[in-house]
């Protein structure tokens, strides 16, 4: 069926199941399915997507953005990147009196001080916020969660990988990819957890994760906010 609502038209296909509610599912392509009681009149179908309508477009659009990849970026004001979860304009500011062109949240907008204004000036001037950032954030977790282990890790790195968001070796050595300074708090606490509980267990056994989930009992969440946002984390 095709709906217009609100300016905006939308393609979505109904299921009739043995089921006591409406629900609307998006499927990894976007395509926009709901699942409706046996009998349920098309007039309350509609009415219930007109009622989820910008939650349903923004899944959608979510959804064949992440199906087209990362965009790439531009270094210029009002491009958006993320920190800690939140998306942030950014503002480039040229100060020849600068010496390594910070970055600094400023309300609601990531300022970038530089001496010359152009595009890998930049890039690097971020890539180098968030590892700084990110060194901070993990050694602040691990501090935090240390309670729950009885060793410590050797040394903590922070890297560049496409592949791996953390790893922990035989001799304790724990990496985290500089990446996680835009995730979600919540998220980098995952990583650090999932990495300390290979200090007791190096491989993904049942063991390892009980252990993860009874420090992190959600941790589920956390995993799927990487799967489908992991993406949307680059510079």
């Amino acid at each position: 069926m095709i709906h217009t609502y609100a300016g905006e038209t939308i393609r979505f296909e109904i299921k009739y199941k043995n089921r006591g509610t409406i629900g609307i599912s998006i499927d990894v392509y976007g395509n926009i399915e709901v699942l409706a009681p046996k009998k349920t009149p098309n007039e309350r179908v509609i009415q219930v997507l007109e009622a989820n309508w910008d939650l349903v477009q923004s899944k959608v659009k979510e959804t064949k953005d992440r199906l087209n990849g990362p965009q790439e970026k531009v270094y210029e004001d009002n491009e958006k990147f993320l920190y800690l979860g939140k998306s942030y304009p950014i503002k480039v500011v040229q100060d020849h009196a600068v010496t390594q062109d910070p970055v600094v949240l400023e309300g609601e907008v990531l300022l970038i001080y530089v001496k010359q204004q152009n595009d890998e000036k930049i890039k690097q001037s971020l890539r180098r916020f968030y590892y700084q950032q990110c060194k901070a954030l993990v050694e602040e977790r691990i501090s935090f969660y240390q309670s729950n282990f009885k060793t410590k890790p050797r040394s903590v790195k922070i890297i560049d990988s496409n592949t791996k968001w953390g790893t922990c070796d035989s001799n304790l050595h724990l990496t985290f990819n500089w990446k996680l300074a835009m995730a979600p708090l919540e998220v980098i606490d995952y990583v650090v957890v999932h990495e300390m509980c290979h200090m007791v267990h190096l491989n993904h056994d049942r063991s390892f994760w009980r252990l993860v989930g009874k420090i992190m009992p959600d941790y589920k969440e956390k995993e799927k906010w990487l799967a489908l946002s992991g993406w949307r984390m680059t510079v």
